[in-house]
């Protein structure tokens, strides 16, 4: 029973979803994987235990092109399973792979099919999609409850929760951070640590604000801010008051990043919702690899995010919009580290136990009929 993998989200790319459709082929007994052009995939490819086909665009979409390229290599590798990395817009081939042979389908959301959901051509696209397959996937309750409405009865009552997964033997107490703070010149510190792309929905520049009031309290302690993007020249700037304690990285290859995350005594990430709804956080798989590092962690209130948080047993949800509430919780757990390590000791087994590939993986075969 193999699977075709169709998807837009694969490495060398890097990002959450590319991680978890990734991820997720190795919880799969024969997979085959469709996706797009991207620099440097020749050489990641050759290290997979599995074929990667690469489209000539550099993203896929679901034209008549594609959608018989895609059918034909469903007909090509004996494949009965499809499952598509993102649900919108690739879903949309469902009827026509289900015509050339599959008798699986399920397609993946994330994030942004919450917003397909309340724009009506794209609502009705939506409901194509989640007809054409046997189960759409969601990856938080919030998603799932802004989702549903645009869906038939049928396809809501088929609809299942399929969360990415931690790899705990990457992440975990000890895994490097005393190396990275020796690097950087944060021994003996208390630091803060984010690590995510510099975009605005993050909230890098809610701690930057915040950082003002940590320091009147803890002078010593550092804002470690840990990856790069299109946000940093403008962070830099606002930052400008309090460069000293404030230390960017760039960006760093996603294997490397557990160390980093160790660095920290606190994980924090205000993220927050934008552009009036269409940009959630819809789950934040970083807090979950935080939790599992042993760190206590505070993240901002939007979209998924309070299901990687068990507020005050693991951490705690904030306002991201609030800078001095965001530096009232980062205070509080530098200058406790008691009450911070519980934190971490907590949201660590609680990663160890609901949070695991193994368990994703088995919620898949499951939708697969594997």
């Amino acid at each position: 029973m193999t699977v075709l993998v169709v998807t837009n989200d694969f490495p060398p790319r890097q990002g959450g979803i590319e991680t978890f459709v990734r991820a997720l082929c190795d919880e799969l007994p024969d997979v085959v994987v469709y996706t797009s052009h991207e620099p440097g995939d020749r050489a990641y490819d050759a290290t997979l235990p599995f074929p990667v086909i690469r489209d000539r665009a550099t993203m896929l979409l679901p034209t008549a092109r594609i959608t018989r390229r895609a059918a034909q290599l469903l007909r090509t590798h004996n494949a009965d399973r499809v499952l598509f990395g993102a649900a919108a817009p690739l879903g949309l081939m469902g009827p026509a792979l289900r015509r050339a042979g599959a008798r699986r389908i399920v397609a993946m959301t994330h994030g942004h099919e919450t917003w397909w959901a309340g724009v009506p051509g794209a609502r009705r696209a939506l409901r194509r999609i989640g007809d054409a397959a046997d189960t759409l996937t969601t990856v938080s309750s919030w998603c799932a409850e802004q989702i549903t409405p645009a869906l038939s009865p049928a396809a809501a009552a088929r609809m299942r929760r399929l969360t990415p997964g931690v790899d705990t033997s990457r992440f975990h107490p000890g895994c490097g951070g005393e190396q990275i703070r020796k690097g950087l010149g944060l021994e003996g510190v208390p630091v803060a640590v984010c690590v995510s792309r510099l975009i605005p929905r993050k909230g890098q520049d809610t701690l930057i604000r915040a950082w003002p009031r940590v320091l009147a309290a803890v002078p010593a302690a550092k804002l470690l801010l840990v990856g790069g993007g299109p946000d940093r020249e403008r962070l830099e700037g606002l930052a400008a008051g309090v460069a000293e304690s404030v230390v960017f990285t760039g960006a760093v290859p996603w294997a490397d990043i557990p160390p980093y995350v160790d660095a920290g005594d606190v994980f924090a990430m205000p993220c927050r919702t934008r552009r009036f709804g269409l940009e959630p956080e819809a789950l934040g798989i970083v807090t979950l690899e935080a939790s599992a590092t042993g760190k206590p962690v505070i993240i901002g209130d939007s979209g998924g995010t309070p299901d990687t948080v068990r507020h005050g047993e693991t951490g705690y949800l904030v306002d991201p919009y609030n800078p001095a509430a965001v530096a009232a919780r980062i205070i509080q757990l530098l200058t406790d580290p008691v009450h911070a390590k519980a934190l971490g000791t907590t949201g660590r087994t609680w990663v160890e136990q609901e949070w695991t590939w193994t368990r994703s993986g088995a919620v898949l075969r499951e939708l697969l009929d594997i």
